[in-house]
């Protein structure tokens, strides 16, 4: 019956959503048929459905009904319900003072949708796609994936003709070596974004491989991307990637590859509440390590939730080690109209402004090959354009290693 009823809904769902023809006959393009397809494979039968203030869907999903669970390497995985190990020198962060005063505080964060309900044990959280972000896409098969040539390898020969050409720009704290995890806590804000197919991202990169054909790559942090999510909120988000972002990888759940555990917190969902200029300052605390015994890489939100993995099968390199890590932002230039972009990075404002104004990542820290965190040593910084944004590295006893970063974009001295 559940399986009939399931039917009978999508049915109602496809003829809502495909308007009928003034001849009486349903015309359906080939367009619109992808479409329903794509959301049909992406939303999965919830057991229960939040309405978030935001005006998210979120689905509750049994654990097992996954989108990961669509792929046939996954056909015969056995979830696997908690890490192994946690890396060790794992501590709970207590509301940290900023560097310069003993006046700032950092405050918790939680997701906009826990207002008006939760999801049961057994299943996790879903942010329920829409026909709407299908549609604003180039392509349905392109829905949830990051464009080509979105790489920045820190270099001080690179060559900036090549990197602005991608129409990314970052500014980001990194670190090479052997490395089995990272960790930071970054504050939440709202930049500003010019036009929809921009983003402004804040994040941790946990990259092995070349830089060329073959990168692997895990990302977490938070995103505003009106492209992807059709609104300009803060969302948590994660990424992956085993060729350079050229045919695997998604966003969240948006394709088979991370397998969640939790049913607490939502990727995509929007967080709340955020930083303000010269207000309460909110942060998020990403952890991203690789279980010694299974392979698998583990991601956790905050002290308290254990997220999920990405198996250890999805990737080559990343299979072993990582050989660099990297913390910070990343917007997209467009320059549509022949001038840089007013997408913010961060706060939109320079890291000089500090505490209260300016964005930042606090005790960032790695994980080594005896599973321990611990600070990262050799840091160096990388920006395109520091004139547009920029980046400020510090270090002190509460926040450890940190950095400022960020910026405006467009400005008298960034045209």
């Amino acid at each position: 019956m559940a399986a009939a009823h399931f039917s009978g809904v999508w049915f109602l769902v496809f003829m809502v959503l495909f308007p009928l023809c003034s001849g009486g006959r349903a015309s359906i393009s080939d367009q619109n048929l992808e479409v329903y397809k794509h959301l049909k494979k992406l939303n999965k039968p919830p057991l229960k459905s939040i309405k978030s203030p935001d005006g998210d869907i979120i689905d509750c999903v049994l654990a097992s009904h996954q989108p990961a669970f669509d792929h046939p390497l996954f056909k015969n995985h056995t979830i696997q319900v908690r890490p192994n190990y946690h890396p060790e020198g794992l501590i709970n962060e207590k509301k940290v003072s900023n560097p310069q005063s003993n006046e700032g505080k950092s405050k918790p964060i939680t997701q906009l949708w826990h207002l008006n309900g939760k999801c049961p044990e057994g299943t996790i959280p879903i942010r329920r796609t829409k026909k709407e972000d299908l549609l604003r896409t180039s392509s349905v098969q392109s829905y949830g994936k990051k464009k080509h040539r979105t790489i920045v390898k820190p270099a001080r020969s690179a060559d900036p003709d090549l990197i602005n050409q991608s129409g990314h720009q970052h500014a980001i704290a990194y670190v090479e070596g052997e490395f089995y995890g990272a960790k930071a806590t970054m504050n939440v804000w709202d930049p500003k974004i010019q036009q929809p197919n921009e983003f402004s991202l804040s994040q941790l990169w946990v990259l092995g491989g070349t830089f060329a054909s073959d990168l692997n790559s895990i990302e977490a942090g938070w995103q505003v991307s009106p492209d992807l999510y059709g609104d300009s909120n803060a969302r948590l988000f994660t990424y992956w990637t085993s060729d350079a972002y050229q045919a695997t990888g998604c966003y969240n759940l948006l394709c088979s590859g991370f397998i969640q555990i939790n049913n607490e917190i939502a990727m995509g969902a929007s967080i709340s509440p955020i930083s303000a200029y010269r207000g309460s300052q909110y942060d998020i605390t990403i952890l991203v390590w690789k279980d010694p015994k299974e392979g698998n890489w583990w991601m956790q939100f905050g002290n308290d939730y254990v997220l999920g993995y990405w198996p250890g099968f999805l990737f080559s390199y990343l299979a072993d080690s990582a050989t660099m890590i990297e913390w910070g932002g990343e917007v997209v230039n467009s320059a549509s109209d022949g001038q840089h972009t007013t997408t913010q990075m961060g706060s939109g404002h320079f890291p000089e402004e500090g505490f209260g104004k300016s964005s930042y990542f606090r005790n960032i820290q790695i994980v080594d090959g005896s599973n321990n965190l611990r600070a990262p040593k050799d840091v160096e910084t990388f920006t395109e354009q520091p004139e547009c944004y920029n980046v400020q590295v510090g270090k002190t006893g509460d926040w450890g290693n940190y950095f400022y970063y960020g910026g405006p974009g467009r400005n008298p001295n960034c045209p």
